[in-house]
């Protein structure tokens, strides 16, 4: 399972870290080419977490997202 923390800007200016894992993904990259391609639809939609609170992330509401080898700190 591939795991990473992404920093996304929202469309309204404000920023936030979430985490976003997938189970039948292994490979980094792969990950992040699901995410760019999930977002980039009109109905895309990514199910993340912010600590222990679900966060749903539309399309439509993000403006840019940021992945670091490190990631970004919750």
């Amino acid at each position: 399972m591939a795991t990473m923390v992404l920093r996304v800007r929202l469309i309204g200016g404000d920023r936030m870290d979430v985490t976003y894992d997938k189970p039948d993904v292994s490979d980094e990259d792969e990950l992040v080419e699901h995410v760019i391609s999930t977002l980039a639809q009109e109905s895309g939609v990514l199910r993340t977490k912010h600590g222990d609170r679900l966060v749903v992330l539309y399309g439509r509401g993000v403006a840019a997202i940021e992945v670091a080898p490190r990631g970004a700190v919750l």
